[in-house]
């Protein structure tokens, strides 16, 4: 008797007489199928089937055995009976008798499928997934058989032809079966066609290359024919091979070079979205997989692709307009709509998720999932979505997915359409348990309706980009001034109209790069009333605008741009008041466009994307320079998405300087593996080697300002009999070159340096300051563990030890790290280094203010009292007291403080004055950087005063920010407080030393 599932859960049968019949085709089956037909259970069930299914109720009938099977042991065992026959064909079996294990698989696994789905014991994705490995398993029979055939007439090598397993059979072949669409992401329909691609290399099976093409077609060929001939036993799967490049101009198996080819030079935007779920499906896999990572760049762009919406969107549009007729109409309806191409329908869903993840998925491979819940999961985890929009779709999508299946489940018919007739529409309403017609109709409809809001609010709504805000005449189509536009452009507050109008007809005529498209044309009409209020807003709106037209001379083509400007008029005025405040950060953007994508991600006040994209992003490279260049991408946008929060003063410095730091351990710490991978490739490994890289400075502290550079120290170790590296070549690479330990290491260590300061399309990740590694400049790049610890026990000076305070490991393997750290902390804590600490610490900042005096009154590090003062008091400190309290080392000078003052070092006021000083001369630094660069006069732009008194935190009692006068006298404060700690916890800096 049937245990899995409950009668009670399972639909009424619609047509009663019908379902009699069912149960009477089943029970003359044999003794056991009389049996099961006249138990509750089964009644139920060959009810629910014959009772809304003409073709379910004879499958049944003619697969009673599955059926059977399937009440007793469940589905799960019932779908392996059925693809088991698939997994191993005799390699002897003719073409007719596969095709009938084929078409029996196909009606087993069909059965059990529909089964499972009907009585509730199988949820949505697990249905198309199996539907799909019955697919996979079929294509991979199929082409082993084909293949099998080529080699026995002399046409392919094939070692693994006389194994029984298809996969076996299918290594190494040269033949490459994707699946595409609804079989690619494991979501097959019910009674879906196969959309397949038949890709093949030439050079790897074909006894002559020239004749290949002709060989791997005619398998294409008969691999359609051998799935979908109709015969007694019934068809496998429609075939469809449309998907493949160009399939107007190509033949059914294309060569992967001009698959290749095609891709990088001519491959559409619905192509790319038709790669999202592209996977190896038959044959060798390896190869499949190898053409997909190789066309990886064209799917997924560099850069964020907001000119992809609209692309995207027009097929949408295009398929209202062609089959408006059959279903996909233009409004939602419940007769005869077609439930995957109409309004609201699982299109709309689908493309929601494709073009978030084209838009979002380069810089982020964790968006790549390629089914359509998990892509859309993963968009609202990333907050590229809203989660209850992500919650509605997902709920919508199965609704609507189930109810295609029982569309085909009627007849096994292809078909996306509802019933026309009401008695159809009765029928289908029963058979996904509804009550009634009524009450199917208002779920039908709700989530329609919420699927067509959330794609049209997406996708459809026009970008709000302010065009009321302009009041007036903007014409920039002639070659003269228009008299009403330069009143209007006046009137906004631009102090030379007439060249603003200029640069803009420029613009419009396309004389610079970014504008030369019509397509960027059209995009900059529509934005230009916006983009002109934006910039109007601006202290010096004419100066702003001129650094504008800067970024768009530098822009190789202004598509993109322009279409993020379009799809995201937040990001307008972010980019106007940089630009309007901020001329050291508007160079950087004219050089380095790509960073205006770190506005973007960054907005909201969130920052750190970048940071958290690298590491998968450098997993996901296929070789060293294609991971350079997306470290070199992504820095170069976090830096500006960091920079930009702190200018806008949604980001404390504090805050600021970890973000920043984040970003280069994130960088550093995923590219060492692909640079020491890369060497290794020529000269082998180090038996026990490796590296690791220490940052100091600010980056050790992570304090880092904008345009720090790097403090590092690369630190080895290996095991002790090693003397040179050792390995064996790839097959066709050149061979190894072994190399020293010594010398190892220190090209090695150049390859990292090298990897991090060379410049690039993007620019250069960082500079690297090397001085602080042992024995200075006069040291090698590369240390070893045992040469660092010797280094620090009998060389190191005191200015070294107080580097070191602020050493942390940043890269490189655990073990390694720990070892590393465990010497750091063990220089540290040296008797000797505290008893000299505070008289060299004197000496040195003496030294300091004679050589090294203050450039100008805004010079807060080296000033009276400034930054490196209320850092020589945390790090000589820390020598003193770390061996009696270790607790006291922290490598961030804030948390030294306040960990000095728990120690009874300093006391509570002077640990909160210095922390304080510590904090404004960060902040004033930093947004000098920002704005001015060096700055040596007096007096301050009014703008950058603005900001710096915003910034600092000065607010009068009733909440109305202070003058500038303020601004000195606090800093006039700070530094007098810190300078008397100074002297009274170290001394004198007036005071002459011999040795730091």
């Amino acid at each position: 008797m049937p245990t899995s599932y409950s009668p009670g859960r399972l639909p009424r049968p619609f047509d009663p007489a019908a379902a009699a019949l069912a149960r009477e085709a089943f029970a003359e089956r044999g003794e056991a199928e009389r049996a099961f037909a006249a138990s509750r259970a089964g009644a139920a069930l060959l009810d629910a089937l014959g009772g809304h299914s003409p073709y379910l109720a004879e499958l049944a009938a003619r697969e009673s055995e599955t059926l059977l099977l399937f009440a007793t042991e469940g589905p799960e065992e019932a779908m392996a009976r059925a693809l088991a026959p698939l997994a191993r064909i005799p390699p002897e079996t003719p073409r007719a008798a596969l095709a009938s294990v084929l078409r029996q698989a196909k009606r087993q696994g069909a059965l059990t499928a529909a089964v499972a789905d009907i009585t509730g014991l199988w949820p949505l994705e697990r249905v198309t997934g199996a539907l799909s490995d019955l697919a996979e398993g079929a294509i991979d029979a199929a082409c082993a058989h084909l293949l099998r055939e080529a080699a026995a007439r002399g046409e392919l090598r094939l070692p693994g032809a006389q194994r029984e397993e298809p996969r076996l059979v299918g290594r190494n072949s040269g033949l490459v079966v994707l699946g595409m669409g609804k079989l690619g992401g494991r979501e097959l329909n019910y009674s879906s066609d196969v959309d397949l691609m038949v890709l093949y290399d030439p050079m790897a099976a074909a006894y002559h290359a020239d004749r290949a093409g002709a060989v791997y077609v005619r398998i294409a060929r008969d691999l359609v024919r051998l799935l979908e001939e109709r015969t007694a036993e019934g068809y496998v799967f429609r075939t469809d091979l449309r998907l493949r490049p160009d399939p107007a101009a190509t033949p059914l198996a294309v060569s992967i070079p001009a698959a290749i080819t095609y891709y990088e030079s001519m491959g559409q935007n619905w192509e790319r979205a038709a790669m999202i779920k592209a996977r190896p499906v038959g044959a060798d896999r390896a190869a499949g997989e190898a053409f997909l990572r190789e066309i990886r760049p064209f799917v997924w762009r560099r850069h964020l692709d907001f000119a992809a919406v609209a692309d995207i969107h027009s097929i949408k549009r295009q398929i209202h307009a062609h089959k408006g007729g059959r279903g996909a109409n233009a409004t939602i309806q419940v007769e005869g709509h077609d439930v995957k191409l109409g309004r609201g329908g699982i299109r709309e869903i689908e493309f929601t998720a494709q073009v978030l993840q084209l838009i979002w998925g380069g810089r982020d491979p964790g968006l790549r999932s390629p089914t359509t819940i998990g892509a859309l999961t993963a968009l609202a985890a990333a907050g590229k979505i809203d989660p209850r929009a992500v919650n509605d779709l997902s709920a919508a999508y199965v609704f609507l997915r189930t109810l295609e299946h029982r569309l085909q489940m009627v007849a096994d018919r292809q078909t996306h359409r509802m019933p026309e007739d009401a008695q159809g529409l009765a029928n289908i309403a029963s058979f996904l348990g509804f009550a009634d017609e009524a009450a199917f109709r208002e779920a039908f409809t709700r989530h329609m309706e919420t699927v067509e809001h959330h794609y049209g609010r997406m996708f459809e709504a026009e970008p709000t980009l302010a065009a009321e805000e302009v009041k007036g005449s903007l014409v920039f189509t002639g070659v003269e001034d228009d008299p009403a536009t330069i009143a209007t452009l006046r009137a906004m507050g631009y102090a030379n109209p007439s060249g603003v109008a200029a640069m803009v007809r420029g613009w419009h005529h396309g004389h610079t790069r970014a504008t030369r498209s019509e397509r960027a044309r059209e995009l900059l009409t529509a934005l230009m009333p916006a983009l002109l209020a934006a910039f109007a807003r601006q202290r010096d709106p004419d100066a702003a605008l001129a650094r504008l037209d800067g970024v768009f001379a530098r822009l190789a083509a202004g598509v993109q741009v322009l279409s993020l400007l379009e799809r995201n008029p937040a990001l307008m005025q972010r980019l106007a008041g940089i630009l309007g405040a901020a001329p050291q950060l508007a160079d950087h953007l004219a050089r380095h466009t790509a960073a205006l994508e770190g506005l973007l991600v960054g907005a909201g006040g969130t920052v750190g994307n970048a940071a958290a994209a690298l590491p998968a992003q450098l997993r996901d490279a296929r070789h060293f320079e294609e991971a350079l260049e997306a470290a070199r991408r992504l820095v170069l946008e976090g830096k500006f998405e960091i920079d930009a929060a702190a200018l806008e003063g949604t980001l404390d410095v504090d805050a600021a300087g970890e973000a920043r730091s984040d970003l280069a351990d994130a960088a550093i710490a995923g590219l060492l593996p692909h640079v020491a991978g890369a060497f290794a490739e020529r000269h082998g490994k180090v038996k026990g080697g490796a590296l690791a890289v220490v940052a100091l400075g600010k980056l050790g502290g992570r304090e880092m300002l904008p345009g720090s550079d790097l403090d590092l120290i690369l630190i080895y170790d290996h095991a002790p009999a090693a003397e040179t590296s050792e390995g064996r070549a790839r097959r066709g690479a050149p061979a190894i070159r072994p190399l020293p330990v010594s010398q190892y290491f220190a090209r090695l260590a150049h390859q990292v340096i090298g990897a991090i300061t060379a410049p690039g399309a993007e620019g250069k990740l960082y500079e690297v300051d090397m001085r602080l590694r042992p024995s200075g400049s006069k040291g090698p790049v590369a240390v070893s563990l045992a040469a660092f610890r010797r280094y620090h026990a009998e060389e190191a000076w005191t200015w070294e030890r107080m580097a070191l305070t602020r050493a942390r490991v940043i890269a490189g393997p655990p073990a390694l790290r720990r070892k590393v750290e465990a010497a750091i902390r063990e220089a540290l804590l040296r008797p000797d280094a505290a008893g000299k600490a505070i008289p060299d610490a004197v000496a040195m900042r003496a030294r300091m203010l004679r050589d090294l005096p203050p450039d100008g009154p805004w010079d807060v590090k080296l000033g009276r009292g400034g930054l490196v003062e209320v850092e020589f008091i945390a790090q000589a400190l820390q020598l003193v007291h770390a061996r009696a309290h270790p607790g006291v080392l922290a490598t961030t000078t804030r948390i030294a403080l306040a960990r000095l003052a728990d120690a009874g070092a300093l006391d509570a006021e002077e640990a909160r004055r210095l922390i304080a000083a510590e904090h404004l001369w960060r902040t004033i630094s930093g947004l000098l950087r920002l704005t001015v660069g060096r700055w040596r006069e007096e007096a301050l732009p009014e703008s950058v005063a603005s900001a710096l008194v915003h910034a600092c935190g000065l607010r009068q009692a009733e909440g109305a920010p202070v003058d500038l006068r303020a601004l000195h006298a606090q800093m006039a404060e700070a530094a007098t407080a810190v300078r008397a700690i100074f002297e009274r916890r170290l001394g004198r800096p007036d005071t002459q030393g011999d040795r730091a």
